[in-house]
């Protein structure tokens, strides 16, 4: 018992009636028939006096109908507030049988601080398949006695096998009863998750398992318990119980805890999360994106070597690598990505992406006509990101990218946005660990690269997988963050304009703000008329970018 200042005291009108445990930071577990008929219930913890009195409201009755023999004699109580006890450690179910001795640690009449009392479990049947018989480990001692009620029946390492639910009636009497965790956790379905299985199935497969069951009550998901139990035991699994499951917590339970198969509990979880995703939603055409990818060639700063790539069923198809002066470089793009396009699948949707050098990130390769004969802007007719080079070719930073997509595309869809404003006080570094913490996926930045540098190269190198700014507008941090910009009211609108995007779709949303801006009757003024998108999804790309090579003159 040493250290275990989860031991609760429980009193009712201002009189101690029984005892109880902490399991959460704020939830105790006690008798039904401890707290029962008086609302106003208190709980101290006598290992730490300083936590005493504290109001607790029931929260879950066990559906005990008032007799002592009926079953159900379970309350959780919620306290006002968390409080800094570590709460109580749960065996696995049956790990009672065998202990020599189990403690219990209850407050009779005339100790208040508590008194403990030692038992043994008399056998592993169950007795009207509700409670474990207990009796002393000898005839001396503390007996169980009224104030013993709730309290938690634990072995000899404070690990909780059950609570102590009857008491002997007599004071030469050393027996008792308690309710075993696997029986409690059929009156408050929250136990599931915090004791240990028997051995079927892992700690993190039965929290999923306990997470999607929750969801599925709170959302009242229609489906039968019975057929999941028996999805997840298959067909020479244990039989249905007598009776089925009335509900779907006790079919979750009894496969956590009755059937030995550790396949069983994750096949009721992956059963149990295709019904809540509903029917299959058509699946978005992938990208078929056309890679543009431009860098300085050689010691001539004038010199661009450009190539441009299509990719088709998951494979880089090379178009063109020439080198050039960097003033022919529009004219040039502009015909060779015309030409990217026969290498498409029919009604492929292309996505034209331009891999720049970071000094580069904020050119406005957006605004570049489609050719000579259409003016219609590139990021208008197309949807078109960047994406910064040097990342683009590093192994570790892709491979941290593509584990941010896997997750993003198997998630729930939209992100956060994570702000970064022009007159910000964050510093860097500050923003760089900001933004690991939260495991931010898209970051919105009030000035353009060149305002920030420092912001910028945190948010590129955490890395995060999307980041949009305004080409143009505030300069950076030069002004009052308290007057109002052009940066702030281009984040102001950023975020209502991209909730419930999945980040897979963000490209077509931000081609749609593009046109919206351009169609405006004064499209200078417009909050997203020179929108840039940095959008890194090294699945699209799914070969790795060679190194760029001067052609052979």
């Amino acid at each position: 018992m040493r250290g275990a200042s989860w031991h609760a005291r429980i009193e009712c009108g201002g009189m101690v009636v029984g005892a109880g445990f902490l399991v959460t930071p704020r939830t105790v577990l006690t008798c039904a028939h401890v707290v029962q008929g008086d609302p106003a219930v208190t709980v101290s913890f006598p290992n730490r006096p300083e936590l005493a009195g504290l109001p607790a409201t029931v929260t879950v009755p066990g559906g005990w109908a008032g007799g002592a023999t009926d079953p159900g004699d379970l309350a959780v109580l919620e306290l006002d507030r968390d409080v800094p006890v570590a709460p109580a450690r749960f065996a696995p179910p049956g790990a009672e049988q065998g202990s020599p001795s189990l403690l219990a640690y209850g407050f009779p009449e005339g100790y208040d601080e508590g008194v403990l009392a030692r038992y043994r479990a008399v056998s592993r049947t169950l007795i009207a398949d509700q409670w474990v018989q207990l009796e002393a480990t000898s005839g001396h001692g503390q007996p169980l006695a009224g104030g013993f009620s709730g309290a938690a029946v634990t072995l000899p390492d404070d690990r909780v096998v059950g609570m102590v639910a009857q008491v002997a009636g007599e004071p030469d009497v050393r027996v008792g009863r308690m309710l075993p965790t696997e029986v409690m956790a059929r009156y408050w379905y929250g136990l599931g998750a915090l004791v240990p299985g028997p051995g079927a199935g892992t700690p993190e497969a039965t929290g999923r398992l306990h997470a999607l069951v929750r969801r599925a009550e709170a959302t009242g998901l229609d489906c039968d318990p019975n057929r999941l139990y028996g999805h997840a035991v298959g067909p020479f699994g244990p039989d249905l119980p007598p009776g089925g499951f009335a509900s779907l917590p006790a079919a979750a339970a009894y496969v956590q805890w009755q059937v030995d198969d550790p396949e069983a509990v994750p096949r009721f979880a992956d059963r149990l999360a295709e019904l809540l995703a509903g029917p299959p939603a058509p699946a978005a055409a992938a990208w078929s994106p056309i890679v543009v990818e431009l860098e300085r060639s050689g010691e001539d700063q004038d010199q661009v070597t450009v190539r441009v790539s299509a990719y088709r069923d998951g494979q880089r198809r090379p178009v063109d690598t020439s080198r050039l002066p960097r003033g022919e470089v529009r004219a040039h793009v502009q015909q060779r990505v015309d030409r990217a396009f026969v290498h498409l699948a029919e009604g492929a949707e292309a996505l034209l992406a331009f891999v720049l050098p970071r000094e580069w990130l904020n050119e406005p390769v957006a605004q570049w006509e489609c050719g000579p004969e259409d003016s219609t802007p590139l990021g208008c007719a197309h949807p078109l990101v960047v994406t910064d080079r040097s990342r683009h070719r590093s192994p570790r930073l892709r491979h941290h990218l593509a584990k941010k997509w896997r997750r993003l595309e198997t998630g729930p869809g939209p992100t956060t946005l994570h702000r970064v404003d022009c007159a910000s006080p964050e510093r860097p570094p500050s923003l760089r660990k900001r933004l690991r913490d939260e495991h931010a996926d898209l970051v919105g930045f009030a000035a353009p690269p060149t305002a920030l540098p420092g912001h910028f190269e945190a948010g590129l190198n955490v890395p995060v997988p999307v980041l949009l700014w305004p080409r143009s507008g505030c300069a950076g941090s030069g002004h009052d963050p308290a007057d109002p910009c052009a940066g702030a009211a281009f984040l102001q609108a950023l975020g209502p304009a991209l909730g419930g995007v999945p980040a897979t779709e963000l490209p077509r949303r931000i081609r749609s703000l593009r046109e919206e801006a351009a169609a405006d009757d004064d499209p200078d003024r417009h909050w997203a008329k020179d929108i840039q998108i940095l959008w890194d999804a090294p699945h699209c790309f799914p070969e790795p970018a060679a190194g760029l090579r001067s052609p052979v003159a």
